[in-house]
């Protein structure tokens, strides 16, 4: 009898791949021919990023959407680097690095500015190596960003080269800077327009810091020991438990009398009654609003029981805006806020003030993105609690003074944008000293 399975089969013929697997295929060949030498492909086995996205052309060819070229940056301290673009450039981290040996970075990605940007250290074997300091550059990498003056201004008070500053053109706003490392980036944003909000208005937009108070259990302790430390000095409060904090590039006060020590935000917007209402349909509480002498102020809490203010100024009056980071000895320059659900309350603070969020260099830490001062959020606290971080023009001689007062403050701390300690006043009070 005649074996089926020799009679039946159809004679061989090649069959060609699936166009998608094909290109995912070529594009992780193409992904491991470019690592440098000494990195084996098993090791990138252990840090496989997502496959591209393919899609298929009219002549149903396949196309890989996300890829293309990507810059490979070369520097002289790569872990220090990967640091310094997640604080400086709010730039996002993509799996481990790969460690060499000798200990240096083979690879490592970060994605920047919503593109993808590959890293190491010099490497002899690769006869590769970083720009020699002073100079030309021989390529400069682009990116647009939301907030080009927020942008810049946070790079360069972590150690960037201001080349151009941000100019508005009619195709958009457009800087320049140089990283520490010796790479050129040439940066933009679109056009804002005219008007309230906009680069023609120099005045506070919605969404930034207008007033910031700090409730304390004593008002004359607090008094004597931020007087001591940060040579604050003060104006009558509209109460006897009220005091202003006199000459500081932006409004703040003390309130005693308080349970526990906290920072109360009063935030800009450009109608409270429009934003109250937003409050109450996010879930959170709001007195009724009042008409003061400075403007129209509506006291809230959000759904999670966070207390803030929502203010705006009278008609015609000016307002200018705060400075990023702070400009004086004594100025807040940066805001922690410690939240219980950090999902929560970006929710409801993007639905009331159009807050935007960016990935931070901790685990669920966040940037708000494009308000004064610089401003972060962190989840996963029993309370919330605000920190400030004051500007100083020493840190290590605010830091004597500090302890002189009766707190206790850390070593200072070198960071990419400056000398931090973290300190505690003499009532329990947390806050952060910065020379930036």
């Amino acid at each position: 009898m005649t074996d089926p399975l020799e009679s039946l089969p159809l004679p061989p013929s090649p069959v060609d791949p699936d166009p998608a697997f094909a290109a995912r295929l070529r594009a992780r060949m193409t992904r491991a021919l470019a690592l440098p030498k000494g990195v084996t492909v098993s090791n990138l086995t252990l840090n496989v990023q997502p496959e591209p996205d393919v899609a298929m052309t009219r002549e149903g060819t396949p196309s890989v959407v996300s890829g293309g070229v990507i810059p490979y940056l070369i520097v002289s301290d790569a872990r220090h680097a990967l640091d310094w673009y997640v604080e400086a450039f709010g730039a996002r981290r993509r799996g481990e690095a790969i460690v060499m040996p000798d200990g240096r970075i083979g690879h490592a990605e970060i994605d920047v500015a919503g593109g993808v940007v590959y890293l190491a250290d010099p490497s002899p074997t690769s006869r590769v190596a970083p720009p020699e300091p002073g100079e030309f550059a021989r390529v400069s990498l682009t990116a647009q960003v939301p907030d080009l003056d927020r942008f810049v201004d946070r790079a360069v008070a972590a150690g960037a080269d201001l080349e151009r500053a941000p100019e508005e053109t009619p195709s958009g706003v457009h800087g320049v800077i140089v990283d520490p490392f010796g790479h050129r980036w040439l940066l933009s944003s679109p056009a804002p327009a005219p008007g309230p909000g906009g680069r023609e208005d120099a005045g506070m937009r919605e969404g930034d810091v207008a007033y910031a108070s700090l409730l304390v259990p004593d008002l004359g302790r607090a008094k004597a020991f931020f007087g001591s430390v940060l040579d604050w000095t003060f104006g009558p409060g509209s109460s006897e438990q009220g005091a202003q904090v006199e000459g500081l590039s932006m409004s703040h006060g003390l309130w005693g009398g308080q349970e526990r020590s906290n920072l109360l935000l009063c935030v800009a917007v450009d109608d409270v009654d429009t934003a109250v209402e937003r409050v109450w349909a996010a879930g959170g509480r709001v007195e009724e609003p009042t008409d003061e002498p400075y403007g129209r102020l509506a006291n809230c809490v959000d759904d999670q029981g966070m207390a803030f203010s929502l203010f705006t100024p009278p008609p015609g009056t000016p307002s200018p805006r705060g400075p990023l980071n702070g400009e004086r000895h004594g100025d807040l320059s940066y805001l922690t806020l410690e939240v219980v659900d950090s999902a929560r309350t970006r929710r409801f603070f993007g639905e009331v003030l159009g807050w935007r969020f960016s990935p931070g260099r901790v685990e669920d830490g966040w940037n708000v993105e494009g308000v004064v001062p610089m401003s972060g959020l962190h989840g996963g606290h029993a309370v919330d609690t605000t920190l400030p971080m004051y500007r100083v023009d020493d840190v290590a001689a605010a830091v004597e003074r500090v302890r002189a007062a009766g707190g206790t403050a850390t070593d200072p701390v070198a960071q990419p944008y400056g000398r931090t300690s973290e300190c505690v006043d003499d009532q329990g009070t947390r806050f952060y000293l910065g020379q930036l």
